[in-house]
């Protein structure tokens, strides 16, 4: 019984099933829009970057990446973080 209901929510809402798939934020290519999914590091890392507009279900489109660091639009604003930091992004 407990299957039958996993099977029917299943096909009935495919983006909680298949589209979890997640990756950092400096994997993204140039020009690329995507939705940030989670947020990882330390706590202060999190208000930094929450700080920032880098919040769970906003657009975040990369702009180029020079060097070591990534520069984006996140809400209508152009911040450029290091790719490290990149990396605590999922989208």
């Amino acid at each position: 019984l407990t299957y039958f209901f996993t099977d029917v929510l299943a096909k009935t809402n495919p983006t909680k099933q298949g589209d979890e798939t997640k990756m950092p934020l400096s994997m993204v290519n140039e020009s690329e829009t995507r939705y940030i999914k989670r947020i990882g590091g330390s706590d202060e890392t999190k208000r930094f970057l929450n700080n920032l507009g880098f919040t769970v279900g906003e657009t975040v489109t990369v702009i180029t990446k020079i060097n070591d660091n990534v520069i984006v639009k996140v809400k209508e604003a152009r911040v450029a973080i290091s790719s490290e930091m990149a990396k605590k992004i999922m989208v």
